[in-house]
């Protein structure tokens, strides 16, 4: 009997996880810390929720069918602040918004790629790609990364086949947290021209990004679209994950193709959450610019903290964005572990094997943990959980 295309990939991981708490009671003294998700637990702040309701009382189009490519304002206001932040030159009409990142990426990978066609991945990966690719009948080619948790572009260009259609990236990244380097972003940039395939860099994290002015050149590049498929999310910025809000910035001919996905699938993104997207990045930078201090101050909790599990044998492969990539000491595999912390640490995180293919075995050694959710103190409460929990 032919396999579906759900059939064809794995179940959702996070869902996998939340499983893991049925049954379990956690003490008073000990709750749950729940590391597992990337996503703000907390509501838009005040001023945006109070201009959405607003929105939703005295605009009548926020209830109704808009633009498939999106909300001509929202589309423009991210050209002109991605002209200003990357130096260099966006147009409205190379913005597409979209209901979420990962819709941004399903239509990329749909305008791209057919059955049977390839597109190159790190590992560890973030496993809604991976999802995503197998529905889609394309193969996911696993790229190793260094010690750094950093691809090569040279290791990559040796993956290349006459079925490679593109080279997937994601920084900050998820899982790892790592920032990939302008040089490392250029020399993919450079590999993907060459032989003509898509560059597609997920920056759904780029608001947390731990370096001051732009991440990489990319767009400096004035025959950039030619190549280079960016993907952003305003969920983590703006606290709007219930509204699902993505975008994608690529080429008017590319962005043609997207919107015929675009129009089958969700017909327009959310009205609400794009107003509630624009009324952000018009009002809310210095609130922006705090919460990103908040996140880096966390990761700086990380690293400054991490003697106390790397005492016992544990290693920090990458902290960055929201997100720490850990190597345990144990010899059972973090898939069987992870399940045993909930209930004997009351520690939720997700074990590298879930982003990783199952013939590759490293994942079975890693651990990532999202501290979107935590604050320094509850960083101190997880490091004092894991290193009083011995398998």
């Amino acid at each position: 009997m032919p396999v579906s295309r759900t059939a064809s990939t794995f179940a959702p991981p996070v869902m996998e996880a939340r499983r893991w708490l049925d049954g379990v009671t956690h003490p008073d003294h000990r709750p749950l810390l729940n590391v597992s998700q990337a996503a703000p637990v907390d509501p838009p702040p005040a001023p945006m929720r109070e201009a959405m309701a607003a929105m939703v009382l005295q605009d009548p189009e926020t209830h109704l069918y808009g633009p498939v490519l999106g909300l001509p304002a929202l589309r423009s206001e991210v050209a002109r602040q991605w002209s200003a932040s990357y130096g260099g030159t966006v147009s409205a009409s190379q913005v597409a918004i979209t209901s979420g990142c990962n819709q941004a990426f399903a239509a990329a990978i749909a305008t791209l790629c057919t059955e049977g066609d390839e597109v190159i991945i790190p590992i560890p990966y973030y496993f809604n790609h991976r999802m995503w690719l197998d529905m889609s009948g394309v193969k996911t080619v696993p790229l190793a990364v260094g010690d750094r948790m950093i691809p090569d572009a040279a290791a990559a260009a040796a993956l290349i086949t006459p079925k490679t259609r593109a080279i997937a990236l994601v920084s900050p990244n998820n899982p790892c947290g790592v920032e990939y380097p302008a040089e490392t972003l250029a020399g993919f940039r450079d590999l993907a021209r060459a032989k003509g395939i898509a560059l597609i860099v997920d920056e759904t994290y780029r608001d947390f990004d731990s370096r001051s002015g732009a991440a990489h050149d990319l767009f400096a590049d004035p025959d950039w679209d030619d190549t280079l498929i960016q993907l952003y999310s305003f969920s983590k910025a703006y606290r709007l994950t219930g509204h699902r809000v993505g975008a994608v910035v690529a080429s008017e001919s590319r962005l043609a193709e997207i919107e015929k996905f675009l129009d089958t699938v969700t017909i327009c993104p959310n009205q609400l959450g794009q107003r509630a997207a624009l009324w952000g990045m018009k009002n809310l930078g210095t609130w922006l610019a705090g919460e990103r201090r908040e996140i880096l101050d966390r990761r700086a909790a990380i690293e400054e903290g991490f003697g106390m599990l790397a005492d016992q044998g544990w290693t920090l492969l990458g902290c960055g964005a929201y997100f720490a990539y850990m190597e345990h000491p144990f010899a059972a595999s973090s898939a069987d572990l992870a399940p045993k912390l909930v209930r004997d640490a009351g520690v939720l995180l997700l074990p590298g094997t879930m982003f990783m293919p199952t013939d590759i075995t490293q994942g079975a050694r890693q651990f990532r943990v999202a501290f979107a959710n935590i604050d320094r103190n509850g960083i101190g409460t997880l490091f004092n959980r894991l290193s009083q929990t011995v398998y």
